[in-house]
């Protein structure tokens, strides 16, 4: 086996919960509540609806639950259906040099998986924290490798395969052959052209975590796979300090706006400017954004679906200097009629700017600073610039991120039942069966 290979999968092998650094359980425990908090909002969105009903006819099971209407389909099934759901708004997680969203994959693949398994708490987060740590490592080696930027279900079908192979105990071999199957199988999803034309098929999260269920599940029946990219020797330093360093203990993060992340230094320079000026936005005449490529490239006319409102940069901008916030109301189809946001949407301008294109190219790898520079000119004349200013990777601690749980689970739930669900998450590595919170979906999600 390739050295770079075998560190792998003897890390997915002899990882356990006991034995990882307390800061390592901590954020294990706040990815699986951000998760929840965005797969549970993501059931309103029409994409959720039509995967559920799809999974429910196509990957017939009982089990496991679909939380769209709680209903079950086999394991792949329902971690296709949740996949969608939890990418559904955008406001699902990122990590250092995936260039995407590995919780939204990674979250319903170990679901589903565990609950067909009757696996504990214990055990889906120690298969969470492999699938962040494969996800990372895996993503930075499909960005090297791939000369078309890739969407996340890529690189994400091979950490979900991880994933969900150490739930299922996998030794090396099969664990070798569950990472090649997914691999070979993963989705071929062209990030940029879903960009100019954003539709349901985004980030290809729903076949990312299918492909990782299938794959695991494959090769616990003997199904083999080719060579994983893990063992290639020009990626062996990337791989070598598998379970000596934990890049997602410090390398994952939150986001706050349901929108695409490359816009999102344009709503920290906008609001800086509102907030300093004092600036109302009917004073507002016209707003000039200079950003880099990616973020110029996305959508520009008015939306007609959450996809197209979500890969926007003058939507959610817009959302933004009218509300203060971007979450479903802003970003779900009903508000698109708004005749105050449309007007404002058309005083934006959003232009290339040589010298942030230079900055975020400089470190595209990392993929966790932007920069942008906002100009508000208003009614009366004045006109003021905010200077490039960088958006920062959110980092969240308990607090807040319960705050954003508590925000995002009561559109579908009672406010006594997410304080209850909350504490479940917090204590989660104390669960025998991860049916305990699947019975409490079926409890208290309307059908």
């Amino acid at each position: 086996m390739q050295a770079g290979l075998k560190v792998t999968t003897d890390f997915i092998s002899n990882l356990c919960w006991s034995e990882l650094p307390e800061g390592v359980r901590r954020r294990a425990r706040l990815c699986l509540l951000d998760n929840l908090a965005v797969t549970l909002a993501g059931t309103m969105v029409p994409v959720s609806r039509i995967a559920a009903e799809y999974a429910r006819a196509s990957w017939a099971g009982n089990t496991s639950t679909i939380l769209t209407g709680c209903g079950k389909a086999s394991a792949a099934g329902a971690a296709f259906a949740n996949a969608c759901a939890a990418n559904a708004l955008d406001l699902d997680d990122d990590a250092i040099f995936t260039r995407g969203h590995p919780g939204a994959q990674l979250f319903p693949a170990v679901l589903a998986a565990g609950e067909k398994l009757g696996a504990s708490g214990k055990q889906l987060l120690e298969a969470l924290v492999i699938g962040y740590e494969i996800s990372i490592r895996v993503g930075r080696c499909w960005h090297d490798h791939h000369q078309v930027y890739q969407a996340c279900g890529s690189w994400g079908s091979v950490g979900c395969a991880a994933a969900v192979s150490k739930l299922l105990n996998l030794n090396g071999e099969q664990i070798k052959q569950a990472l090649g199957i997914a691999e070979y199988h993963a989705p071929n999803a062209p990030m940029m052209r879903d960009i100019v034309s954003p539709s349901m098929v985004k980030h290809a999260i729903g076949w990312g975590a299918m492909t990782g269920v299938t794959s695991a599940e494959l090769a616990s029946c003997g199904y083999t796979g080719m060579p994983s990219i893990l063992g290639f020797e020009q990626y062996r330093e990337w791989v070598d300090d598998l379970g000596k360093e934990f890049w997602m203990k410090d390398w994952v993060f939150y986001k706050e706006w349901a929108s695409c992340a490359w816009g999102h230094a344009a709503g920290v320079a906008a609001l800086q400017l509102i907030d300093e000026f004092n600036i109302n936005p009917d004073q507002i005449s016209r707003v000039k954004v200079r950003t880099f490529t990616e973020a110029a490239e996305l959508q520009q006319t008015y939306p007609a679906t959450t996809e197209e409102a979500q890969f926007s940069l003058k939507w959610p901008l817009a959302c933004l200097i009218m509300d203060r916030e971007l979450g479903p109301e802003q970003i779900l189809e009903e508000r698109f009629s708004d005749p105050n946001l449309l007007k404002l949407f058309d005083k934006i301008e959003v232009v290339l700017d040589p010298e942030i294109d230079k900055l975020y190219n400089e470190m595209k790898e990392m993929d966790l600073r932007m920069h942008s520079a906002v100009e508000i000119t208003l009614i009366n004349g004045n006109h003021y610039d905010s200077g490039i200013v960088e958006r920062k990777a959110d980092y969240w601690d308990e607090v807040s991120l319960e705050s954003k749980f508590h925000r995002l689970a009561s559109y579908v739930l009672e406010p006594d039942a997410v304080k209850d669900l909350v504490e479940m998450i917090w204590g989660f590595d104390n669960l025998t069966d991860i049916r305990e919170l699947t019975r409490f979906f079926e409890k208290y999600l309307p059908g």
